[in-house]
């Protein structure tokens, strides 16, 4: 059935995750997007009923908008993938000028 355990995830989650791959799958969704699309449902569902470690750093923010438009916690996270090091003491303008400094 399900590949491995994800940590955290009950038996529940699991048919859940099962479940909605195969109906990707279905539709013609290819298995890695499938898998994701699956895996991010069940995180939200998770998320929702306070069930994940740290509700408030959940991700990096849309991609789409700009770094200006972003939370602190989203920067924070990003700069984090980034290895930028001091982040967490670094306001949002700082967290924003190295994140950029970064990526040119």
């Amino acid at each position: 059935m399900a590949e491995r355990r994800r940590r955290g995830w009950s038996s529940k989650d699991e048919r859940k995750y099962e479940h909605i791959k195969e109906s990707s799958l279905d539709r013609g969704v290819s298995e890695p997007r499938a898998k994701e699309i699956a895996a991010r449902t069940v995180n939200k569902g998770r998320r929702e009923e306070g069930r994940t470690p740290n509700r408030r750093t959940q991700g990096t923010g849309n991609p789409n908008r700009s770094l200006d438009e972003r939370t602190v916690d989203e920067l924070k996270n990003v700069a984090r993938d980034l290895g930028i090091r001091g982040r967490s003491s670094m306001r949002k303008r700082e967290l924003v000028s190295a994140i950029r400094e970064r990526r040119a």
